[in-house]
């Protein structure tokens, strides 16, 4: 009788706090959904907030300073006195022509030089006899004259005969074109001079046109020797060897720098809202994976890489479709003793840190 009654007093009781905890849950479920949502909320606000400070670029990669070595003069490859992958220094040798050609060109021009002073030189001393002929030749007009006018009245008395009247008539003229013959030809050596008969050899045309063919010569000869224009690395120098004949201007082997190295980012242009130049940057290569260097933002190129394409896009087309262009940056690494080497071409992400910060009002 008491386990029954117990029994029966006890299911109930089970029952309410069954149903009360019901209740508890279905008022909770709401509130938990709720909160849920704004927490999200939240969390999604503080992100966009903060975010949008970095732009991360992918489409980056290490560029160096790198030439093509060529001279200007054609000749027979004497030696290469580096190989291939060889660390090289500012103004040591790459590469060495037969210069005997040339050294006999040198000595022909300066033989030139040489011959064409001395041809000056006696220039200035050929006007001078010029004009000592002429004072000879007007001595002697003058001795014509006074005997033409001896003559001139013995012939009336009948001193002399009027033949020998004519001969020194004739002897008067002739002596007088003569000296007019002789300033003429005084003036044109004066006119070679320069009009100055005490002229410095050196600063006329003649020998400025020697001189000239001389440094060519020199210059010619100097350019047998093709030296680093910077310090690098070469590479493809096996194209070349001794006893090859190299055409001017023709390609010989490259240089890459080592210490000119820079990274190219080639962002989105929506990307650029923010970064301005003095940026800092974070790299890292893909090469050497954990390590990262700091640089900074050195330049933003002024057009898109397209816009010096050989065939640009024509966007005048009715089929035309908008394309998200892309503007390149140019990024100075902070290099530090002891780095791992960094060649052009090696694949690079990029971090910029605008340091800008998102407001409410960015959203409308």
């Amino acid at each position: 009788m008491s386990q029954s009654a117990t029994a029966g007093t006890d299911a109930p009781r089970v029952t309410v706090t069954q149903a009360r905890r019901r209740i508890g849950r279905r008022a909770l479920r709401p509130i938990l959904m709720l909160g849920g949502i704004l927490i999200v909320a939240v969390g999604s606000g503080y992100y966009w907030l903060t975010g949008g400070r970095t732009v991360s670029i992918d489409d980056a990669y290490i560029r160096a300073a790198k030439e093509v070595l060529a001279t200007d003069v054609t000749g027979i490859v004497q030696e290469v006195p580096v190989k291939e992958g060889q660390r090289v220094a500012k103004g040591d040798i790459l590469l060495r022509l037969d210069p005997r050609p040339f050294e006999i060109a040198v000595a022909s021009a300066k033989a030139n030089v040489g011959g064409t002073i001395s041809s000056l030189n006696a220039m200035k001393l050929e006007y001078k006899r010029m004009l000592g002929d002429v004072e000879v030749k007007q001595a002697q007009v003058a001795a014509d004259q006074a005997n033409f006018n001896r003559f001139a009245a013995l012939v009336k008395s009948g001193g002399v005969t009027r033949a020998e009247y004519d001969n020194a008539r004739f002897q008067l003229a002739a002596n007088q074109q003569s000296v007019a013959a002789l300033k003429t030809t005084a003036e044109v050596q004066l006119a070679r001079l320069g009009g100055d008969p005490e002229v410095d050899v050196h600063l006329m045309s003649d020998y400025l046109q020697a001189q000239a063919r001389l440094d060519e010569a020199q210059r010619q000869l100097d350019h047998t020797i093709i030296r680093a224009p910077f310090a690098g690395i070469v590479t493809q120098v096996d194209t070349v060897q001794p006893g090859m004949y190299l055409a001017a201007a023709t390609a010989a082997f490259g240089l890459i720098s080592t210490d000119r190295v820079w990274v190219e980012a080639n962002p989105k242009e929506t990307e650029l809202t923010h970064v301005k130049l003095g940026d800092p940057v974070h790299l890292t290569v893909d090469t050497y994976p954990g390590r990262s260097w700091k640089a900074v933002v050195q330049s933003i190129a002024p057009n898109s890489g397209s816009e010096f394409s050989i065939l640009p896009a024509q966007n005048t087309s009715g089929n035309w479709v908008k394309v998200v262009q892309r503007i390149p940056v140019r990024i100075q690494i902070e290099r530090k003793d002891g780095d791992p080497e960094l060649r052009a071409g090696m694949s690079v992400e990029v971090e910029i840190d605008t340091g800008y910060h998102r407001t409410w009002h960015d959203l409308f």
